[in-house]
Parts: C-alpha cells; structure tokens; sequence
C-alpha cells in the first residue's frame, strides 16, 4: 500500500458504511497506531482527557448487540427492521472505537483555572473531536473503512458495565472499522472560498 502525503489521507478519509471483516492489516498494526496516534494528538493545557477502548472481537459484538436491543425497546416493532439493519452494518465491521472523555481531568482543571472553568469541557470536547478525525484518518490510511455512530447516552450505561470502565469516564463517540466491501458514496463539498476567507 502507498503511503499518502498529509493532504491526501486527509481528502481520503470518508464515511463508509460498508463494512466488513476480512481486513488488509493485522490487529497489532491497527493497536499501535491507535497507541501512537493518541499519544500525539493535541489538547487544551495538554488535559488529555480522551480515552479510546478498541473493542475486537466479541466486545466489538459486545457493543451492536447493546445498541440492538437498546433500539428494540424504543423503536416500535413494525419500524424496526431498518434500524436492525443499519445496526447489523455496523456489527458486520471487524472492530469498534469507543471514544470516552475522563471528566475527573476535567474538573481538576476547572478547580486550578477558575477563570478559565467554563471552557474546559468545550475545549475537552474539542480535542476528543481532533482525536476522533485523526484517527479516522489514520485508520482510512491503513486501508480500511469507517465511520462514526452516536448512540449515547442511550447505551452509555450498558457500555460502562460491559466494559468496566471508571464512572468518571463519559461516553462521546463509536467508530466502527473494517474492510471496505464498497467504496463510499460522493458527497458534495462547498468552494473553498465560502469558507476560507484571506484578508491582508
């Protein structure tokens, strides 16, 4: 696989829902970019309040069979099968990120920055997003396919129990990754310049 520059893994990362198991890399590759790639993303007073669970496995079937029966008991039975099926997209990729935020970091921060304590949970969520599209991008460089869900705060209980995770641990994100059964559907961009404004 060629490795891209910067620009273009940036441009290739896209939503991609096709997904399945038999993956171009292995599992220890996909561990330690995770690994790497955390470490270095940035965040506000370098709080680094994002955690990350890779869930493999039976924790990856773990997670859609809580969203499946999570759903099943909100969505009324004769309008069930699209979210069955969209949920079962979902458990047919080979693993799951699970993004959380520690808000224990989170407070501390409040309590020695006063001035400064409202903007820590939007600068927290600000570095989780940075740390969600890096490793988005990261992942879609290895070749495989992605996307993200937010089923929380619906199933957040159910994953803190099935992952043991500590209760200052906020769930934020889940970022199924496979194979890439089919390439993602085009999307339309706006022009760079109704967004990007030069001034001098």
């Amino acid at each position: 696989m060629r490795e891209r520059n910067f620009y273009e893994a940036v441009a290739h990362r896209r939503t991609n829902y096709a997904l399945g198991k038999n993956i171009p890399v292995t599992e220890k590759e996909i561990v330690e970019t995770v690994e790497k790639v955390t470490r270095e993303v940035p965040s506000a007073f370098n709080m680094q309040s994002g955690r990350v669970i890779i869930a493999l496995g039976s924790k990856h079937d773990a997670v859609w069979n809580i969203v499946m029966e999570t759903l099943r008991k909100i969505v009324p039975a004769d309008k069930f099968a699209p979210t069955e099926a969209k949920v079962k997209g979902f458990a047919a990729a080979y693993g799951t990120l699970l993004y959380f935020e520690e808000m224990a970091t989170v407070k501390k921060l409040q309590e020695q920055f006063p001035g400064y304590a409202d903007n820590f949970p939007i600068w927290a969520s600000q570095g989780n997003g940075m740390l969600q599209f890096a490793l988005w991008t990261a992942l879609t460089d290895l070749g495989l396919g992605v996307n993200i869900q937010h089923y929380n705060p619906i199933i957040d209980d159910a994953i803190k129990k099935e992952f043991q995770v500590p209760d200052s641990w906020v769930l934020v994100a889940q970022m199924p990754f496979g194979e890439a059964v089919a390439d993602p559907k085009p999307i339309e961009k706006l022009p760079a310049g109704e967004r990007v404004w030069v001034r001098k």
